[in-house]
């Protein structure tokens, strides 16, 4: 990124864009096999870190379409990521939760993405690490 005005002067877009595109490339020149998408390993990742959500829960979190889910969900469980089974107290719902191969391939994304952030902080220190992690919660939780 190259800009030649005051760093305070530009937009937080645009930042974030750049973070994407430099994640993006690591990602596909640092990932083993690439049989995901970002955003597909992002929906893992989540659901990993849910513990056991609804196809609807799903749907309202990432504000796609239930269509785009239920194939998502087939794809994964055909890869032996999720499992799917039904909610007891509601047999129209399906509780879906990670299985052991999708924790075991989480990690591998988990070590890409920590090596990344590594690579990218390295110019700051600690304390600006965890100031800058602290905003961009603070930025994310406060959007709604």
């Amino acid at each position: 990124m190259m800009f030649d005005e005051n760093p305070e002067n530009i937009f937080i877009y645009h930042y974030v864009e750049e973070m994407i595109s430099s994640y993006g490339e690591y990602y596909k020149s640092n990932f083993k096999e690439v049989e995901l998408t970002l955003n597909e390993f992002s929906i893992l990742l989540r659901i990993r870190f849910q513990g056991v959500a609804t196809q609807y829960d799903l749907v309202n979190l990432f504000k796609v379409s239930g269509a785009y889910i239920a194939k998502l969900l087939r794809k994964f469980e055909d890869m032996g990521y999720v499992a799917r089974k039904e909610d007891p107290k509601n047999r129209r719902k399906k509780l879906v939760r990670i299985t052991d191969e999708g924790i075991k391939k989480t990690d591998e994304l988990i070590e890409v993405i920590q090596n990344w952030e590594d690579e990218v902080t390295t110019n700051i220190s600690d304390d600006e690490l965890k100031t800058l992690k602290k905003i961009l919660f603070k930025i994310i939780m406060t959007k709604e």
